[in-house]
């Protein structure tokens, strides 16, 4: 094979493999405390990455401390990259629900307020179909009203470095969080055996 013939060949595996890489969707949830949403996303195959921040309020590049204030309007949410070639949006919401409380209005768990609201942001006719279908399914299956919200996505503002996997740089204060806001009793409360293990 000559050099040029295989610079070009490899110049087409590049742009096939960058097609690949490009081919991405984007899923927003506000589920409570985002260091708390972000393990239930990351081993999932297929999701490609994670990011704490803040959607659905007034305020542009909002902090943490005017986010956590309840001021901005903004919810305390996870954006999830991934691939639809392996795993479908349908099933992320599947994983969304199973990790909230969808029968409470503004608060999850030990945290309340507004900026702690379950939420679905969709961006496309599609995705709120897909959102409201499922939101059915859950009120069926739990026999009680559903409090989480579909709303159409708005920006999204990444949190700040020291939020993104919190769960991993402190995994001894995350799991104290998370335990004594009684996460983890209250999902096997409402979702029995189908309750996530984390």
């Amino acid at each position: 094979m000559s050099v040029r013939r295989a610079l070009l060949l490899l110049a087409a595996l590049l742009a096939t493999a960058g097609a690949a890489r490009a081919e991405t969707a984007t899923a927003t949830f506000a589920g409570g405390c985002f260091w708390c949403m972000e393990p239930a996303f990351d081993t999932v195959p297929g999701v490609v990455s994670t990011t704490s921040g803040y959607t659905g309020g007034r305020v542009e590049n909002p902090s943490y401390e005017q986010v956590s204030g309840g001021g901005t309007g903004h919810a305390e949410s996870v954006q999830i990259v991934y691939d639809p070639s392996q795993v479908t949006y349908a099933a992320l919401l599947d994983i969304f629900w199973h990790n909230i409380d969808p029968t409470v209005t503004n608060r999850q768990f030990c945290d309340a307020g507004s900026q702690y609201r379950s939420a679905i942001f969709v961006k496309t006719p599609e995705e709120r179909k897909l959102a409201e279908a499922s939101r059915e399914r859950v009120a069926v299956r739990l026999g009680v009203p559903i409090r989480t919200e579909i709303a159409d996505a708005g920006p999204f503002y990444p949190a700040e470095e020291y939020h993104q996997d919190y769960y991993r740089k402190n995994p001894i204060r995350y799991a104290f969080y998370r335990r004594g806001c009684g996460r983890d009793a209250r999902l096997a409360e409402i979702w029995g055996a189908d309750a996530p293990r984390h």
